[in-house]
């Protein structure tokens, strides 16, 4: 662990260095130097395929699009897990590893579900974004806490986070395949809302898990490894209450993508829980907050019993 240390540290600088001056549009040389003959093909944005390598790459199919071969995609993937890994709130890297192991099959199944819902096929004609404008959140506070809008909005002001800071698609070659994925991204948030569990890391673990029961997404799935850094505590309470929780209601509960958000802002949130199939789990918050204060007494207490004898 120790040695991997400054190596992750220098991949995760120089993957700064590239964003901030090529916008990682140069990121896939890495691999182009090892093997600059290697062909794979994308579609374009009439549907259909064509033959690349890094000598002759296609136009992007959409602002801010990368085309990628299956070596660059595959070292994409493998440097993205690693680096969030052991650097979980690295969410640039999250979305990569989330784009580059999307393809070729299970951002299509997510996008097939949302063209076999009513409310999906509205989403995808649409195509609305979630941030804090199109939101507007001072409305939002103004919701009975009660309604959806209100409850997100109560988990955003709580969580300090903001629906602002999630990164745009570039790395999924169908474009309307990545307005699905973006659509996932900026929906995460409400996922949490809904359910209630906070940002903490065994939070994000156990959200990732219902995810995976949901979506299908191999980087929801891939997320799940890092139970092996949760405390054993933590650990225990993933096995015992939250993954159980996680799987049952993903598996039972309808596409949570094909939800219109904004549409829903002032439904009952406990209605659209139960619309959609989904039970609430126990309150992470509170039982961390409670096995704080329990560690803090056993220590008072042993302390005072130490002065005493």
């Amino acid at each position: 662990m120790k040695t991997l240390t400054p190596r992750l540290s220098s991949l995760s600088s120089t993957y700064n260095h590239i964003q901030h001056v090529h916008h990682v549009q140069q990121l896939p040389l890495i691999a182009a130097t090892l093997s600059p003959h290697i062909t794979t093909s994308t579609s374009t944005s009439n549907g259909t395929s064509r033959q690349f390598s890094v000598l002759n790459r296609p136009p992007p199919n959409y602002p801010g699009h990368v085309p990628l071969t299956l070596l660059e995609r595959a070292a994409l993937a493998v440097g993205s897990g690693v680096v969030s890994f052991f650097d979980p709130y690295r969410h640039d890297m999250i979305a990569a590893l989330g784009e580059a192991t999307a393809s070729p099959y299970f951002i299509e199944r997510l996008h097939r579900a949302m063209l076999s819902s009513p409310t999906g096929r509205r989403i995808l004609r649409d195509r609305p974004r979630i941030t804090s404008a199109s939101l507007n959140l001072p409305h939002l506070r103004t919701l009975p806490p009660n309604t959806v809008g209100g409850t997100y909005v109560a988990w955003l002001d709580r969580e300090g986070v903001s629906p602002d800071t999630r990164d745009a698609v570039r790395y999924i070659d169908d474009a309307e395949c990545a307005y699905v994925m973006q659509r996932y991204r900026e929906s995460h948030d409400f996922y949490h809302a809904l359910t209630g569990l906070p940002i903490v890391r065994e939070g994000e673990v156990a959200l990732k898990a219902f995810e995976f029961a949901n979506t299908m997404l191999p980087m929801t799935g891939l997320s799940l490894l890092a139970i092996a850094t949760l405390k054993p505590a933590e650990r225990s309470r993933f096995w015992s209450i939250y993954g159980p929780w996680a799987v049952r209601n993903g598996l039972r509960s309808d596409e949570v993508i094909n939800v219109y958000w904004e549409e829903e802002m002032e439904t009952d949130v406990d209605e659209l829980r139960k619309r959609l199939g989904i039970e609430r789990p126990p309150d992470l918050r509170d039982i961390r907050k409670r096995e704080r204060a329990e560690k803090k007494r056993l220590k008072e207490a042993a302390t005072a019993q130490a002065v005493a004898s």
